[in-house]
């Protein structure tokens, strides 16, 4: 009874929304055609299934470049007394959202931004470097949204391990490296796996930062852009959640391939540590 009410929550915000989106896709919106005709349609137009491509290549390196900065700082954070402020700080990028930052950016990275302007009055540049409207727009913006909850993720699990093990290893002749190596990766690859897919999926959506800063029709036409077309300049429902459903299989192969891989690190126990 207690899980009941949670129960109903995730079968009517989750499941249900899921398995129409999902018999939806199913439904082609001519009659006519196949009940695959929108996922032969979507694989058989390189308009369309590049977007995956597109999608992957932003998603994947500024998940993998959050974590790898994540890491080092976590590990001098955990050291320091003001740690709630240093925390705070870094957090602000969530508390803004991806709208208001991809705001911000137009006003200082753009052609008459503060960032060129002030390059060319120090002499650095002759003419204002394009980074917005192109792949570097939206990375850019991907890095400062998503580096937060990286962040706090991995601070947490990396305040969970049991400081004893890494002084026993420093006792027995073991460098920082060989500590880190041989005590904290192990450690902490389930941790970091968590991170990876949490980020990981939050990138993959990116939607308002492909629009703002991007190119649309060019290098940034994300999944989740050509799901919008179909749904609101289409009207073709069926095909937009057809493309729906795609987008979270993407997703899925890749956690499930990541969350598969922990267990080549450790498979020990892990006392003392989160994840």
């Amino acid at each position: 009874m207690l899980v009941l009410p949670a129960a109903l929550f995730l079968v009517l915000l989750f499941i249900y929304p899921f398995a129409f989106g999902l018999v939806l896709s199913f439904e082609p919106k001519n009659t006519d055609a196949s009940w695959l005709a929108n996922y032969s349609r979507f694989f058989a137009d390189p308009f369309l299934y590049e977007t995956i491509a597109k999608t992957l290549w932003l998603s994947v390196p500024t998940t993998l470049i959050n974590l790898f900065l994540a890491v080092p700082i976590a590990f001098r954070v955990r050291l320091m007394r003001n740690q709630r402020i240093l925390t705070a700080i870094l957090v602000l990028p969530i508390t803004l959202g991806t709208v208001l930052v991809a705001e911000g950016l137009l006003n200082y990275l753009g052609p008459q931004g503060w960032l060129n302007r002030t390059l060319m009055t120090i002499g650095l540049i002759d003419q204002p470097v394009r980074l917005l409207h192109n792949y570097w727009g939206v990375f850019i913006s991907l890095l400062l949204t998503g580096f937060p909850f990286t962040f706090l993720l991995t601070l947490s699990y990396v305040t969970g391990i049991d400081p004893a093990l890494e002084q026993a290893a420093a006792t027995l002749g073991a460098g920082a490296w060989q500590r880190f190596r041989h005590v904290y990766l192990p450690l902490l690859m389930p941790g970091f796996a968590i991170t990876f897919c949490l980020s990981f999926v939050q990138a993959f959506s990116v939607f308002p930062s492909a629009v703002l800063l991007g190119a649309p029709a060019g290098p940034t036409r994300v999944i989740s852009i050509a799901a919008y077309q179909a749904a609101f300049e289409e009207y073709d429902y069926s095909m937009a959640s057809a493309i729906a459903m795609i987008m979270g299989f993407v997703q899925l192969a890749i956690v499930v391939a990541v969350l598969a891989s922990r267990g080549l690190f450790y498979r020990g126990p892990a006392s003392g540590a989160k994840g």
